[in-house]
């Protein structure tokens, strides 16, 4: 079941290249939504000087213009490290700049990530990270900003957005299973490049606890600022209906 009323383009996303596109019209299907989603390109290096460029405001304003024919209610930043790399501020402001050049409001998945985290009343995580050590431990310095405790984090040390694309739904259930823990309330896995919704009922069902992946949590973002409240059962506990109901 969803309370996303079908139709009209409801919220649209800037992509970065491609690696796992696919998980919005999954979404989209499943939500009764249209969920467009146009692309910007730069390098896909998880690197600090790469991921500021990435994320700089020209580019996203491209995006954001790509994006207006289909007239969305909402523009997210679909990028985890292409907006936490600016940190808590810099990823705020990112926000807003991309808000005014998309004349409606705007946010990015690292945003999203809080506000989920808000919703589910959640405060204690783990993160099981695709991204090399370093870039991993800034998204984590980004949650602790924001007073989100991390037990445990971990580092799958790859490079590319396009080498996470290739790993196949067996090796994202592996790589979120072995990596949580148990004093966390939540286990994260940042990351848009990493297609994730077709698996998270099975993560969740594994590690009997919420699971927010990047593309999850950007699709929930959305709907949200576009002032949809999602509810579906196959999208994990974010997508609850007690959760898509409640005040936030």
């Amino acid at each position: 079941m969803t309370t996303v009323p079908p139709g009209g383009a409801t919220a649209g996303f800037i992509y970065p290249d491609h690696a796992a596109e696919q998980d919005y019209p999954y979404a989209a299907e499943l939500l009764g939504a249209r969920l467009p989603v146009v692309h910007v390109y730069g390098t896909d290096l998880h690197a600090v000087p790469e991921l500021l460029d990435l994320g700089k405001p020209e580019r996203l304003a491209a995006g954001a213009a790509d994006l207006a024919p289909y007239e969305p209610a909402a523009v997210v930043w679909a990028c985890t490290s292409g907006s936490f790399v600016y940190g808590s501020e810099g990823a705020r402001q990112q926000a807003d700049q991309l808000a005014a050049a998309a004349g409606v409001s705007a946010s990015s998945t690292s945003l999203a990530y809080l506000a989920a985290l808000r919703a589910l009343e959640i405060s204690t995580v783990a993160v099981a990270a695709s991204y090399p050590d370093e870039i991993a431990r800034l998204f984590v310095d980004y949650l602790g900003a924001a007073g989100v405790e991390v037990v445990s984090m971990s580092s799958a040390g790859i490079e590319t957005a396009a080498e996470v694309g290739t790993l196949s739904p067996e090796q994202v259930l592996a790589l979120a299973t072995a990596h949580d823990h148990r004093d966390a309330e939540a286990l994260l896995v940042p990351d848009t490049a990493m297609r994730t919704l077709g698996v998270v009922p099975q993560l969740e069902a594994a590690l009997g606890k919420p699971v927010l992946t990047a593309n999850q949590v950007t699709v929930w973002e959305g709907l949200r600022l576009a002032g949809v409240r999602p509810h579906h059962d196959q999208l994990g506990r974010l997508f609850a209906a007690e959760v898509a109901g409640a005040d936030r």
